[in-house]
């Protein structure tokens, strides 16, 4: 038996569904209607889960309009991808829903719009998670919006539990929120991706009077997963296969330098590709996901910026270069093909490299426990404030990893913000070890799970729903394990060669440090110029030889042919460099030495050892921050006394920090050398080498 709503409700509800979609004929679909009325005549607090494509966001603008209709305040959204909502918000205008927001990008439209909201003029407000970060907000604004607020939607609710697949602190700040809420004021927290143990916890933290949650099986999804090992056999699989497939769709990658990698690639074999990411200016993405929604690029290749929040109803595939660390993400983002098509695809392509990549998030993604201790305890017998680069010169930590835990601390009330600068708070706290290494361990569960889906002999569908404790048991019959079918085909030889080459050609620049960790300016007489890496450490192409060349003790005669290509041919550096040196190694003693002889003699210089090495420090891979980095090779090279006075290439065989080809190169221009041009033969920065 449905939930029972009287007729004079559903029908003004319809009304305004139909006006939301622009189709006379629409109809709610299960349990849409059931959740509006819970919001607008029960005042309830919902947990809905629901999975992509069901309608969440019509639930709460409809709800909106009812609430506003009956002289409730207006809604506030957290959303954490406010940029993906523009589509959504066009269409509740329709109805009369006046929504705003409030980001970075209009920083000077905020007094208008909170004067919106006090007016009345302003039906829902949309804030990011991070922008409950923003002190001024939290003080000035949230209170008195949290006191007018008719309704609070938090979407992505599982993002609030740490056993969500997501860990972000900001969101844990939306209980404050709560706490803000006048009596009897509706709540609901909107997911696609929860199990039972993030249900739970939900429900707990927004004192939730019901959960509303349906099937998450998705009809028309072709799911398939093929194990192709090398980067360069995927790149030649997407460029054969994309076309086949019809329609716009999207490419997942893990990482930034992948997704650039695969977009140029594609479109050399002359498909419309478009690389997205986070690093990617908010203009730019807008463009992008405003060609993705007409159908006006083959296909978007992306990192998981374009995730959460994303809603193109006819997207044709779904692609994974590579796997995800945990199946509750697959299956959010497999999620969003075809929902309104008969017929779409979800492919999961298994790299050699998937698991390496995921190692470095998960132990990367939750602030280690002692060093949480330490930077606490260290706040608190100092009785000081500190900026973040000032704490890096007490932890060797990565400045990300360090912001991370300080947006953690601060939001457990630990530590305390005041512009640039974090002191300890007054208030009591104790790190809680159990729930964080409970955590971790669930994120390496997660990761045998992904496994478990490439590799279970069931129907792909079925595990997914089972991991998120969906009951529904039948098979999908149209994936890969239920069909026996296989989009696996013959690879071109010659297209994989291709392939190959073009992950070899995509170098790196080595930017040149300019300032030292307390703050003064590098002299621009003593800098070095824009260097060249020829490889990412690892990355499939060059940077898989470098790494087997250097334990084998020597670099090959392919290195050599590529780097001389690089640095005559593509790179040209200008003024030319007129004589060779390299950084003296104690790890590899000789190997890059000999390599830079070599180099230096088929680009016809001459070679010098001019600098050297006077002291021993720890490797600078175990370095994680500038501070430390640039204090573990401080005092550990000299000039020889050797140095010519003309341009000078700069070898050595990986760099990471850039701080050892930053003091090299100050030491050679001290000692009267021309122009330093950096190369090495692999970047590793971010990576263990």
């Amino acid at each position: 038996m449905g939930y029972m709503v009287d007729d004079g409700f559903r029908k003004e509800a319809l009304g305004h569904l139909r006006r939301l979609t622009g189709d006379p004929t629409s109809d709610f679909r299960d349990q849409q209607l059931e959740v509006i009325y819970r919001l607008v005549a029960e005042r309830q607090r919902v947990l809905l889960v629901q999975r992509t494509g069901w309608g969440k966001s019509a639930v709460y603008f409809i709800a909106t309009r009812m609430l506003r209709d009956r002289g409730g305040g207006p809604t506030l959204l957290v959303s954490p991808l406010l940029a993906l909502m523009r589509n959504q918000i066009e269409a509740a205008e329709r109805m009369g829903v006046r929504a705003v927001t409030v980001n970075s990008t209009n920083r000077d439209d905020w007094d208008k719009v909170f004067a919106g909201v006090t007016s009345g003029d302003v039906d829902l407000l949309l804030i990011s998670p991070e922008r409950l970060a923003n002190q001024n907000f939290r003080k000035d604004v949230l209170p008195e919006v949290g006191r007018r607020s008719g309704l609070l939607v938090v979407d992505e609710v599982h993002c609030i539990s740490d056993w969500g697949h997501d860990f972000r602190p900001d969101y844990r700040r939306i209980r404050r929120v709560l706490d803000l809420l006048p009596s009897g004021v509706p709540v609901i927290g909107c997911t696609a991706t929860a199990n039972d143990r993030v249900i739970n916890d939900v429900d707990e933290q927004l004192a939730t009077d019901a959960t509303v949650r349906g099937p998450l099986g998705r009809e028309g999804l072709r799911q398939h997963v093929i194990d192709m090992a090398h980067p360069a056999e995927r790149l030649v699989w997407l460029s054969e296969t994309i076309p086949k497939l019809g329609g716009s769709g999207i490419a997942y990658t893990l990482t930034i330098a992948d997704a650039n990698r695969v977009a140029e690639w594609l479109k050399s074999q002359g498909l419309d590709a478009v690389a997205y990411h986070g690093a990617l200016e908010p203009e730019k993405r807008l463009v992008v996901e405003q060609r993705l929604l007409a159908n006006e690029v083959d296909v978007v290749v992306s990192t998981s910026a374009l995730g959460m929040g994303f809603d193109k109803p006819d997207l044709g595939f779904v692609i994974h270069y590579q796997a995800p660390s945990s199946a509750i993400t697959y299956y959010q983002q497999v999620g969003r093909a075809g929902r309104q098509l008969n017929e779409s695809w979800g492919v999961l392509l298994r790299g050699a490299e998937d698991e390496d990549i995921q190692d470095y998030f998960i132990e990367n993604a939750f602030p280690p426990v002692d060093l949480a201790e330490e930077v606490v305890a260290f706040l608190e017998a100092s009785g000081e404030s500190f900026t973040a680069t000032g704490l890096e010169e007490h932890f060797n930590v990565r400045r990300t990893r360090l912001a991370h835990l300080l947006k953690t601390l601060e939001v457990e009330g630990a530590v305390e913000r005041d512009g640039y600068r974090w002191r300890r708070t007054l208030t009591p706290w104790a790190y809680d070890r159990d729930r964080a290494e409970a955590v971790t361990a669930l994120r390496r569960v997660e990761q045998g799970e992904m496994v478990g889906y490439a590799e279970s002999p069931t129907c792909r569908m079925a595990y997914l729903r089972n991991l998120l404790d969906d009951t529904t048991e039948e098979p999908c019959g149209i994936c890969d394990r239920c069909t026996g079918e296989s989009l696996e085909i013959d690879l071109d030889p010659r297209l994989v060669a291709q392939a190959v080459e073009h992950i070899r050609r995509g170098y790196l620049t080595i930017e040149p440090r300019k300032k030292w960790p307390d703050s003064g300016w590098i002299p621009t007489e003593h800098r070095s110029e824009v260097g060249r890496a020829l490889s990412r450490w690892g990355d499939g192409g060059w940077g898989d030889r470098v790494a087997e060349n250097r334990v084998a003790g020597c670099f090959d005669d392919d290195l050599l042919d590529a780097a001389v290509e690089l640095i005559r041919d593509r790179w040209q550096p200008d003024p030319s460099p007129t004589w060779v040196t390299v950084v003296p190694s104690t790890r590899f003693p000789g190997v890059t030495a000999e390599f830079a002889a070599r180099l230096a003699e088929r680009l016809g210089l001459r070679f010098v050892e001019a600098i050297e090495r006077v002291a021993d420090r720890e490797p600078q891979r175990t370095m994680n921050n500038s501070a430390m980095q640039y204090r573990n090779v401080e005092g550990v090279f000299t000039a020889t006394g050797a140095i010519n006075p003309g341009p000078v290439l700069l070898i050595d065989d990986v760099v990471d920090s850039r701080w050892t080809m930053t003091l090299v190169g100050v030491a050679l221009r001290h000692g009267g050398s021309g122009p330093v041009y950096p190369f090495a033969l692999a970047d590793a920065a971010g990576r263990s080498t």
